[in-house]
This record gives C-alpha cells, sequence and structure tokens, in this order.
C-alpha cells in the first residue's frame, strides 16, 4: 500500500458505502478527521499502558485465586496433621497461619478490590477520557494502523476485519 493510500484508509472517516474498498480498517477504527499521527501514537501508547495495567490486574486475581487456593490446602494438610496424631502443631499452626492476612490488615480479595476501586478504575478512566477527547472515542486506532502495515493485503488469514456478522 503506497503512502497516499495509507493516508486515505487512515484518516478517512468517510462512512464504509463512501469508500471504494472494504480491504482494511473499519469506521470504528479509522483515525477521526483532523486528527494527527503524534496523537494517535501517544493515545497507542496510553492504551499499551492500560494493557500492562489490565494484566497486572489478571495476575493480581492469579494471586487472590492461588493464595485461597493454598489456605485450602493447607487447612487439609492441619487435618491430616491432626489425623497424624500432631495435634499441638496443628492448633498452633491453625491459630497462627490458618485465614492470616497477607498484607496488614488485609485478606487477598481486600488487596483485589483495593486495586480495582483505585488504581485500575481510575487507570481506566483516564484512557478512555483521552479517546474521547482526541480519537472520537475509538479504540485501538493505532493497532488497526498496525495490522494495517504488517499483514499481506489480499492474502487469505491477512483479512483486515471480520466478515459482517461476524
Amino acid at each position: 500500500m503506497n503512502d497516499d493510500a495509507r493516508a486515505a484508509v487512515f484518516h478517512d472517516a468517510a462512512p464504509l458505502s463512501a469508500r471504494t474498498t472494504a480491504d482494511g480498517p473499519d469506521d470504528a477504527h479509522l483515525v477521526p478527521p483532523g486528527v494527527d499521527q503524534a496523537t494517535v501514537d501517544a493515545v497507542g501508547k496510553l492504551t499499551a499502558a492500560l494493557e500492562v495495567v489490565e494484566q497486572a490486574r489478571g495476575m493480581l486475581y492469579g494471586f487472590h485465586r492461588l493464595t485461597g487456593r493454598a489456605d485450602n490446602d493447607l487447612r487439609d494438610a492441619l487435618d491430616a496433621l491432626e489425623a497424624a496424631g500432631h495435634d499441638e502443631l496443628a492448633r498452633a499452626m491453625r491459630e497462627d497461619l490458618f485465614g492470616r492476612n497477607v498484607l496488614s490488615h488485609r485478606w487477598t480479595f481486600q488487596v483485589v478490590e483495593d486495586y480495582d476501586d483505585g488504581y485500575w478504575s481510575a487507570f481506566r478512566r483516564w484512557e478512555q477520557e483521552a479517546r474521547d477527547r482526541l480519537l472520537a472515542g475509538r479504540r485501538h486506532v493505532y493497532e488497526a494502523q498496525l495490522k494495517e502495515r504488517n499483514r499481506t493485503h489480499g492474502r487469505p488469514g491477512h483479512e483486515a476485519r471480520p466478515e459482517s456478522g461476524h
């Protein structure tokens, strides 16, 4: 795709019916009129940062689930220690370790809730605000450009977008 064609695809907000080809991003992923490439790049970086935050959140939920699983496994181990006649050790561990806060005054669900209500929510809100102000609310505009640059046009498996209705 030559530079003129790329510019038309990426900065043309005309409806799909007005375009001559469906071999490019859909309207929701085109650069809005009047938006420069530096802005698209900057919002793309912000979105990429949000994606890292989303991944961190997933890891935090993994931490939450694994810690809960460990506590359940600990309970089973303590029951086994008692069944094996090690009541005093099992009792001491149960009192000190089982159900213990993982961080100061917090179980993992409270850590997850604090993250969700604070950092994660604020990050998502600001990323949305930037897209609303700068890209007419459009998502993944930078990535749509990247896809256009990297895919092999006209080759099966390299289509610009899903077929309508999919």
